[in-house]
């Protein structure tokens, strides 16, 4: 913004007389004012790291060092046992032309405050050791031992008051590096249920092999690794699973997140657009401000890592042809939106403030009553991001790294976030409530391949009658970071903001606000051509996913633990049986879990079908009776708890194994073990979406306001991808995708599948109501005893 009011701010036009020098006061304030902004945010940034630098103490604890300073010299004492003294020796000839009392002073004041840093340092150093400590997660639900309960004062005694959002980084540990026995162990395990006995002897055989040999001189690197790098995985796991992956990032990668189910709080598209985006920049200052409270565990409140949180905003992913880069900038005052083909540069700060709901409204009904038609290539250029990287990447070496093109195209990179205004009506709504849904969850996953900046960070989408979503890219940050986010956006927009009786954002609006600009291209024949190719791409793709939403609002969380179970533990286990109903096999399951209990952790797999699970699964179509199978349902649901502790706690399988393989690359040796092992196709990819802020919904009052979750695309062609949220007592939502070109799969068949296993395994474990039949025979029977 201050660029532009710099052009005009200063006219200078030469005479005969000399130079006369113009100044423009209205562009000399906004000028001003925007650097104010600027230096407001460095003056915060810089106070929260002293903050976060001394924590779990506080800055103003630096007024012992005065009040010690003070008693000793009124006492004359002097408990440093002689090292004030030889300080004051050792003090610089500056310092010591200074009269005795001044010397002195300036000697304790140097003891004091390396006192009080090497307390600091004593309390974060047993801070992280206590974090280190993982028994908590093991105990039995309930059965608290006194070993966790001094464990949990001791943390809540040395993880201090008030913590900002990123206060603990420094005192998490780091990730372990599990033993090659170990992983080899439980990888044999996982792999048991899914092989022939020839096939499990042969892969025993390898793992033996590459346990003692070449998997001890593999290890050996990785924990070199992990003694320097703050987490032996993440930039591996950023790097290979994410930036050099050179297939689209649409439906391969990016993930969608829904609106509200049941509820559209504006039928206004540009108003619906302000109070989200509004939310979002609300977000923006509490994250910039690290107001934002850190997310921790519940109940005992151990915190998890924050590091993802960073690159929320003012982030992109940029095109390489061997591997992409993510892009990270300190600030952006403007987003980039994308209506009907054109591009559009919206500020969002004015003056120096942020704008209000109602004035980001009127901007976006500004460019959406914006007449001018899209020039030759622009309206599909987001086209090359939803295509292969390596096309988009050269294209944008030739097309886009210099003049008109290359300003319009940093303007999009460079922007907080993406926007895009869709003139689709979408949400359950209609004759078809059903079939709209997954209509609207295609929407949200791919649009129209050319809509959504598939780079971006995250791409806020706002549809014709109010509804609204997100597409976020996936290299910077998983799942929860933005759920995160978009549940306070949501609960925001409705809960705080809120709309008139017309359906406008409340509040004012400014009447020397600037209009949009409108990006501006010049896109040659050669560079449209490579945009549709990307789009002949993308469009394939998109068309393949068969997309499946289902709200199953019959029973939910409440049910489930009536029957003393673990909600994950029971869908997973209903998701393995649902499987082997529709494929009559089963099937090497992934299931995400979260490693954030270590500094810079992102997730770990957990191998949902396990020996128990299948057992159970088998003596429950087999026709076992209800005894038998609900005790092999508890030990297979015990032994998945017992699986996702350890994936959560640093004793994963596949994590350790893909950083083995990298390192047998790097080294040049060849393992067949690990080969085979990194090449096993996940045909049932799952994860669930955690509610993170509860206290932010009212599902009691509001029930309607209900959070439907997101999604992805399917991992394997002839697979399923399964993304599930459980939503307050009463309500499961399932995600469900796979692909159209495999005659094997159905999401809507599938979905069909889950709710029945789901069903089936409520039936089995609730307690069986009594006859009222034979309760009233029991009944006249006890009459007659008694006569």
């Amino acid at each position: 913004m201050a660029e532009a009011h710099q052009a005009v701010a200063f006219q200078f036009t030469i005479t005969p007389d000399g130079i006369d020098l113009q100044l423009s006061h209205q562009a000399l304030r906004q000028v001003y004012l925007s650097g104010l902004r600027s230096w407001k945010k460095r003056v915060t940034r810089l106070k929260n790291n002293v903050i976060t630098g001394v924590y779990p103490a506080s800055p103003s604890s630096w007024l012992f060092v005065v009040i010690a300073i003070l008693a000793t010299m009124y006492t004359r004492s002097d408990p440093s046992m002689g090292l004030i003294a030889k300080i004051q020796e050792h003090l610089p000839l500056a310092l010591r032309h200074y009269s005795l009392i001044h010397s002195k002073v300036w000697s304790n004041m140097f003891f004091f405050t390396l006192l009080w840093f090497s307390l600091i340092f004593t309390m974060r150093l047993c801070l992280k050791q206590l974090l280190s400590y993982h028994g908590w997660m093991f105990e039995q639900h309930g059965k608290v031992s006194n070993t966790t309960k001094i464990w949990a004062a001791m943390v809540r005694i040395f993880s201090g008051r008030q913590p900002l959002l990123y206060s603990y980084q420094g005192s998490l540990p780091n990730l372990p590096v599990p033993a090659v026995k170990d992983t080899v162990k439980r990888y044999l395990e996982s792999a048991r249920p899914l092989m022939s006995d020839s096939e499990y002897e042969r892969m025993t055989t390898l793992a033996k092999e590459f346990e003692s040999s070449l998997g001890n001189r593999l290890q050996w690197y990785l924990k070199l690794k992990a003694m320097w790098a703050s987490n032996y995985v993440s930039d591996w796991w950023e790097e290979y699973v994410y930036l050099r992956g050179r297939g689209p990032l649409m439906v391969n990668s990016n993930y969608y997140g829904m609106d509200f189910l049941y509820v559209t709080p504006t039928p206004i598209q540009a108003a619906r657009a302000g109070n989200t985006l509004h939310a979002c920049l609300l977000y923006r200052r509490k994250l910039n401000r690290e107001e934002i409270k850190p997310s921790r565990v519940p109940v005992l409140n151990v915190p998890l890592c924050a590091a993802q949180c960073e690159r929320i905003f003012n982030t992109t992913r940029i095109p390489g042809e061997e591997t992409d880069s993510l892009i990270h900038w300190q600030d952006s005052e403007y987003v980039a939106v994308f209506h009907r083909g054109r591009y559009f540069r919206l500020w969002l700060y004015h003056a120096g403030r942020m704008l209000s709901p109602r004035e980001i409204e009127q901007q976006i009904q500004r460019i959406m009553d914006d007449p001018s038609p899209p020039v030759p290539g622009e309206a599909k250029l987001a086209a090359l991001t939803a295509g292969d990287r390596i096309p988009w990447a050269q294209a944008r070496k030739e097309f886009f790294s210099s003049g008109v093109n290359k300003r319009s195209l940093d303007c999009i990179e460079k922007a907080a976030f993406f926007v895009a205004l869709d003139d689709d009506e979408q949400g359950m709504r209609g004759d078809d409530p059903a079939g709209n849904l997954d209509r609207y969850a295609k929407s949200l996953l791919h649009g129209k391949c050319y809509d959504r900046w598939f780079d971006k960070s995250f791409t806020v989408v706002v549809y014709k009658n109010g509804k609204n979503g997100l597409n976020a890219e996936h290299s910077w940050a998983d799942g929860p970071i933005m759920a995160h986010v978009w549940e306070y956006v949501m609960t925001t927009d409705s809960f705080q903001l809120g709309y008139t009786e017309e359906g406008h954002c409340k509040g004012d609006v400014a009447s020397s606000l600037p209009p949009p600009t409108r990006l501006t291209w010049d896109i040659p024949a050669e560079c449209q051509e490579r945009i549709e190719r990307s789009l002949t791409v993308a469009q394939a793709l998109a068309d393949d996913v068969d997309f499946h939403v289902l709200p199953i609002q019959e029973f939910g969380k409440g049910a489930i633990k009536k029957c003393k179970i673990s909600p994950d533990a029971y869908i997973q286990i209903a998701l393995q049986l649902a499987y082997y109903r529709n494929r009559g096999t089963f099937s090497l399951t992934y299931e995400a879990s979260m490693t954030r209990l270590f500094r810079e952790g992102r997730t770990e797999t957990v191998r949902s079908c396990t020996s128990e699970s299948c057992a159970f699964i088998r003596a429950l179509e087999g026709g076992e009776s209800k005894e038998v199978c609900r005790r092999l349902f508890r030990t297979a649901s015990e032994k998945h708890q017992q699986l996702y502790r350890m994936a959560m706690t640093g004793g994963g399988i596949d994590r350790h194994l893909f950083c083995l393989y990298l390192v047998s690359k790097y080294l040049g040796e060849e393992s067949p073990f690990l080969k085979e092992v990194l090449s096993e196709t996940w045909r049932l990819s799952t994860s669930q979406t955690p509610l993170q802020q509860v206290e932010l919904f009212d599902f009691v009052n509001h029930p309607e306001y209900t959070t439907c979750g997101g999604g992805f695309g399917p991992v394997a062609d002839d697979g399923y991808g399964v993304s599930y949220i459980i939503v307050g007592e009463n309500m499961i939502n399932l995600h469900i995708s796979c692909k159209h070109s495999c005659p094997q799969t159905d999401s809507h068949k599938f979905g069909a599948d889950i709710k029945k296993a789901l069903e089936d395994l409520l039936e089995l474990l609730s307690p069986e109501k009594p006859d009222p039949s034979k309760a009233e025979q029991n009944h006249s029977k006890k009459s007659k005893k008694d006569l």
